[in-house]
C-alpha cells in the first residue's frame, strides 16, 4: 500500500451483517470504500468479544484493497504473527494494552506489515513522539473502545491537530475511529486526519442485496471531509 494524505473511508465491519461478511466486504469496496476496518476485541481489554485471526483469513480473499486490523486486545504480542499470516495490511495496537509498546511495534514491522498505534480518549500524546520512527499510522479513538454506535467525543479534535503538527512531513496516517458521520468528519479532516473509520454511518439503510445506500453514505462522509479541507486551505 502506498502513502498519500487523501481522505480514505474505512468502513468497520463491526456494523456489517455477521452472517455475510464476505459479501459485505465486496459490497462496500464496490460502493467506493478505500480500506476495510476490522475491530478485534477480546472481552478483556475492552468489554466486548468479536473476531480473531481465522475470521480475518476467511474474509481476506473478499477484500481487494487494504485490510486494516485494529487490535483492541491485551496482550498483543502473542497474536501479531497470526494476524499478519491472516492477511492484515495494517496492524494497530493500543498504547494502553501493554508495557512494551516499542517492542510491539517492532514486532509488527518485523512481519512486513504496516504498524499502527491507537490511543484511547483519555490518553495523551506524550509517548507518541518517541515512537514516530516505528509508526505508519496513529489511530485516535473518538469514542471509548469496545462498542460501535457511540457518540463522538469532540475534545479529541484538538488531539488530532496536535498530532498532525507532531508528525510533520513524516509518512504517517492519522486515523479516526468512533462516531464518524458527515457531521463529524469535517472536524477531524480539517484537523489533519486522513483515514476515517465509520461503522453504522456507512452500513445504515443498506444490505448486501441493497448496497447502494452504502455508496451514498460513503460519498456523503467523503464529500463532507473533503469540503472541510478546501475551507481550511482557503482560510490560510
Amino acid at each position: 500500500m502506498s502513502f498519500d494524505r487523501r481522505i480514505k473511508i474505512a468502513p468497520s465491519i463491526l456494523s456489517a451483517d455477521f452472517a455475510n461478511f464476505g459479501a459485505e466486504c465486496r459490497a462496500i469496496e464496490a460502493q467506493g470504500c478505500d480500506w476495510v476496518h476490522v475491530d478485534v476485541m477480546d472481552g478483556h481489554f475492552v468489554p466486548n468479544l468479536t473476531f480473531g485471526p481465522a475470521m480475518c483469513a476467511a474474509i481476506r480473499p473478499h477484500i481487494k484493497g487494504v485490510m486494516d486490523v485494529h487490535l483492541m486486545i491485551a496482550p498483543v504480542d502473542p497474536y501479531i504473527e497470526a494476524f499478519a499470516a491472516a492477511g492484515a495490511d495494517v496492524i494497530t495496537a493500543h498504547l494502553e494494552a501493554g508495557p512494551h509498546i516499542h517492542r510491539t511495534l517492532q514486532a509488527i514491522r518485523g512481519t512486513g506489515r504496516k504498524a499502527g498505534l491507537a490511543l484511547n480518549p483519555g490518553t495523551g500524546l506524550d509517548a507518541v513522539s518517541h515512537l514516530l520512527d516505528l509508526l505508519d499510522l496513529v489511530c485516535i479513538m473518538t469514542v471509548n473502545p469496545g462498542f460501535g454506535g457511540q457518540k463522538f467525543i469532540a475534545s479529541q479534535v484538538d488531539k488530532v491537530r496536535d498530532l498532525r503538527a507532531m508528525i510533520g512531513d513524516r509518512p504517517i496516517h492519522i486515523e479516526i475511529d468512533g462516531g464518524v458521520t458527515p457531521e463529524t468528519a469535517p472536524l477531524v479532516a480539517a484537523a489533519g486526519a486522513d483515514v476515517l473509520v465509520a461503522g453504522s454511518a456507512v452500513f445504515k439503510g443498506g444490505s448486501v442485496d441493497n448496497p447502494e445506500p452504502y455508496g451514498a453514505n460513503i460519498r456523503a462522509i467523503r464529500a463532507a471531509a473533503e469540503a472541510s479541507l478546501g475551507q481550511a486551505f482557503a482560510a490560510k
